[in-house]
């Protein structure tokens, strides 16, 4: 198996639009949440969501193409132009057949798909679609759109698993450069799922906070009062390449990938297992496949939602997993600032997992106020600030609806 590495690096989050602001929010333990400003929320349950702000699609798609992607791809195509950048691939010399992408969305264009089911129940006569409904909704169409700006011609397709996508597509990317198919991989994920549709779907299934008059701290992972996770949005890209192939170019390594870990609850559709068994297999798995012991992580970035069974069935993997070790390693659930990003989630926490690898300190579990009797408070959850601390390695973990399971574990290049 060959090495590989991060040379690159994107991000669009709530806290911050690029890495080095969304550093600085991940360091300063800021929230992004607030009340919705993409639609009309007064009659909803929820009325606030953790927004990407201040974004202006046209700084990297010409205005015409804007019109023909769904925001999850105006968001991909972002990051995806400041890793090329900060990797130093933008115009150099690569064989392109051996260079791909893989990117991971949950649910794709869902913005899309609202807009123009709202439009066609106002139709009377003959039914008119544009012609741009379908390559706008496909979650496929951005990783597809990435290779034809960047001319890669190799391994292209996209990852869906609900929350654990942009983690699968990683883990994917991956093992295709580890068993040598590919030299460099485009990876990541994307979302932009706040709409109504996004936001009353999930309502119903009384999965959102509905803190309403106190948004800022509405995502309380781990905390007695949590009740539901804050809908979020953007994306996460990841430059991942050989290591003989990075160093012959000359290219900065930030990290390397160690190992992953991909399974399945097979218990029910939206539920956790309850004693966290396919969370535990999953962490036991990119353990395994790192070659490394429990001791040797420092730092574990959770799903960490801020739901009742969720962080509960976690928090018991972990020590399922970690044993006496998991009182000692920092864990932290950083969508206590950023929000669930759904499919795009794997990818802006694996990103923490670097910035707190490279820049020495533990992103906070903000918002804690009240220990929760049902977990384990020997756990250090990095509650409310940030810890100056160096790491070796770090392990980031994603759960989808559906018992979809993938752990990706991040260390310090030798």
């Amino acid at each position: 198996m060959r090495r590989v590495v991060v040379t690159g690096i994107g991000a669009l989050t709530p806290i911050g639009n690029d890495v080095a602001s969304y550093a600085e929010g991940l360091r300063q333990g800021r929230s992004g949440a607030g009340p919705i400003t993409r639609f009309d929320a007064t009659h909803f349950k929820t009325r606030f969501a953790c927004e990407v702000k201040n974004f202006d699609a046209e700084k990297y798609i010409h205005k015409r193409e804007v019109r023909r992607m769904d925001p999850f791809t105006h968001y991909a195509m972002a990051v995806a132009e400041e890793a090329m950048k900060n990797a130093g691939l933008e115009g150099a010399t690569i064989d392109f057949d051996r260079a791909g992408v893989i990117w991971g969305s949950g649910i794709g264009g869902f913005e899309t798909i609202e807009h123009d089911i709202e439009e066609a129940a106002a139709w009377t006569g003959e039914p008119k679609y544009s012609p741009f409904l379908i390559p706008k909704l496909i979650a496929d169409i951005a990783p597809g759109l990435i290779s034809i700006k960047y001319g890669f011609r190799g391994i292209n397709y996209a990852t869906v698993s609900a929350c654990a996508s942009s983690t699968h597509a990683i883990g994917n990317a991956f093992d295709y450069i580890r068993m040598g198919r590919a030299d460099v991989m485009i990876t990541g994920g994307s979302e932009a799922a706040v709409t109504k549709a996004g936001i009353g779907g999930f309502s119903s299934m009384k999965a959102l906070s509905e803190r309403n008059d106190d948004a800022t701290t509405a995502s309380r992972p781990f905390d007695k009062d949590r009740d539901g996770f804050v809908l979020g949005e953007g994306a996460g890209c990841l430059i991942l390449e050989e290591y003989e192939h990075a160093k012959r170019r000359g290219a900065h390594i930030i990290a390397e990938i160690a190992g992953v870990g991909m399974t399945a609850d097979a218990y029910h559709m939206t539920a956790p297992h309850p004693e966290g068994l396919g969370a535990t297999n999953v962490m036991k798995l990119a353990l395994a496949d790192a070659g490394l012991q429990p001791e040797d992580i420092g730092y574990i970035n959770v799903h960490g939602t801020s739901t009742p069974l969720g962080d509960v069935a976690e928090s018991k993997a972990i020590l399922n997993v970690f044993g006496d070790h998991a009182y000692k390693l920092n864990i932290s659930s950083t969508k206590s600032m950023t929000g669930h990003l759904l499919g795009a989630a794997g990818a802006i926490e694996a990103l923490a997992c670097i910035i707190a690898l490279r820049d020495g300190f533990i992103p906070p579990t903000i918002n804690h106020f009240t220990d929760d009797p049902d977990i384990d408070g020997g756990l250090n959850f990095t509650f409310n600030q940030a810890q100056e601390k160096s790491i070796k390695a770090a392990l980031s973990n994603t759960f989808g609806f559906g018992g979809h399971n993938a752990s990706v574990i991040i260390k310090k290049v030798d």
